[in-house]
């Protein structure tokens, strides 16, 4: 016996209703949908949550390690203030205070490893080849502030003038 259909019933079902034992394509088509929407949620939130990161990248190491520390722990902890102040670490331009130091040290070497090779290479308090010495060894005489009474003293004194000189011999 076949079941006969309500006389009420429509004769026509719409398309997405499945046929019984039938493959439900609505069911698989939502289930696709809603995994993938899951998938563009979850990026979008981790590419909003590493804008700090990106944007921190461009600037010095140290700044781009704070950066990427405090947005793990607003993601480990959902503290948000984290976030907030990676993002504001991240937009602000901290000056680079290493390179200019690293450049003064470097000629601060340059600047010693000359004059202790001018040392090495004097002879008696001479160079050869120079009409006066680099260096001179320090006097016993106190060195004097006053400008003057420091020049009369180098002109007195058998060693020659006293560190506080070296400008005067030169000019």
């Amino acid at each position: 016996m076949t079941p006969s259909m309500h006389p009420l019933a429509p004769h026509a079902l719409p398309v997405f209703i499945p046929s019984p034992g039938g493959t439900d394509f609505l069911l698989v088509a939502m289930a696709i949908f809603l995994i993938a929407f899951v998938l563009a949620i979850g990026l979008l939130y981790m590419r909003l949550h590493h804008l700090p990161d990106h944007i921190a990248h461009k600037s010095q190491k140290i700044q781009y390690e704070i950066v990427a520390v405090l947005g793990l722990l607003a993601m480990f902890t959902h503290i948000h203030a984290f976030w907030i102040a990676g993002l504001l670490l991240a937009l602000i331009d901290i000056p680079d205070f290493g390179t200019p130091l690293r450049r003064i040290s470097g000629a601060l070497d340059k600047i010693a490893a000359d004059r202790r090779r001018r040392v090495a290479g004097d002879v008696d308090g001479k160079r050869p080849g120079a009409l006066e010495p680099i260096f001179v060894p320090r006097s016993a005489a106190p060195p004097s502030r006053d400008r003057e009474r420091s020049t009369e003293t180098a002109e007195t004194n058998e060693h020659g003038p006293v560190d506080g000189d070296i400008r005067a011999e030169r000019l």
